[in-house]
């Protein structure tokens, strides 16, 4: 495992709200055992780019998280690349950019962002980084699961970027710019059953799911919903 790696595995960690990282958690992340882990923490601390506390976890330096974040723009700008210029769908890209990413040269990175239109999202909506290490302005956005019923909706990016989860979606007919209403939220288990806008019949959607689409709102006017559903009031219950 590449420095490279550890070094946007903790930066992950950090964006998830974990101001310091545990090795447990780092080595989880990266797939490693912790002794390798703990190795590779000693090893980012000489050169001062992490800074570690014995029992209290770890986090970046200015340094490390410059680093961090220079990895994590060459990784988004070479998804974008792959899916708008090679033809890949947004679930073989990943494992690709992996190795892309460790091609450590500022100018390409800087031509490759400037061919690309200096985008602001990577396929699966995460935002990319500019050359000062900031993320460019986008629009806000929020989950599924806590999206308002019955206005059109538009899907802008995944919590879970991993194959297995993006292939689901294409089962469910869902990929970036769909467009959806929230029709009915069960209060039971936190499903949902939408609408595509596309045509076709509504589905219902599962929190594993829910919990993982970023969409932002198409359409201003409120469209016609049905009310909440708890099990005591399902047709079944009824009977």
């Amino acid at each position: 495992m590449s420095v490279e790696n550890y070094l946007k595995a903790i930066l992950y960690l950090h964006e998830e709200g974990k101001e310091q990282v545990s090795t447990t958690e780092l080595a989880g992340r990266v797939q490693a055992t912790p002794a390798s882990t703990s190795a590779m923490l000693r090893k980012l601390g000489e050169r001062a780019w992490v800074e570690h506390r014995p029992y209290r976890g770890v986090r970046l330096t200015e340094e490390g998280h410059r680093i961090a974040m220079d990895i994590l723009r060459r990784h988004r700008l070479w998804e974008c690349f792959l899916v708008d210029h090679l033809g890949f769908d947004w679930d073989e890209v990943h494992e690709i950019a992996e190795e892309l990413e460790h091609v450590d040269s500022r100018d390409l990175t800087n031509r490759l962002d400037a061919f690309l239109g200096f985008p602001k999202l990577d396929p699966h909506g995460d935002a990319i980084p500019g050359p000062n290490g900031r993320f460019r302005s986008v629009a806000a956005r929020t989950l599924l699961s806590e999206a308002p019923k019955g206005l059109e909706l538009v899907v802008v990016g995944v919590v879970d970027g991993r194959d297995s989860f993006l292939r689901h979606l294409g089962v469910l007919g869902i990929s970036l710019g769909t467009r959806m209403t929230l029709q009915t939220r069960h209060a039971f288990d936190g499903s949902v059953e939408v609408t595509y806008s596309e045509g076709g019949e509504a589905q219902m959607l599962t929190p594993s799911v829910t919990t993982r689409l970023w969409v932002d709102q198409s359409n201003p006017e409120p469209i016609i919903v049905f009310p909440d559903l708890d099990e005591s009031e399902t047709p079944e219950s009824n009977k």
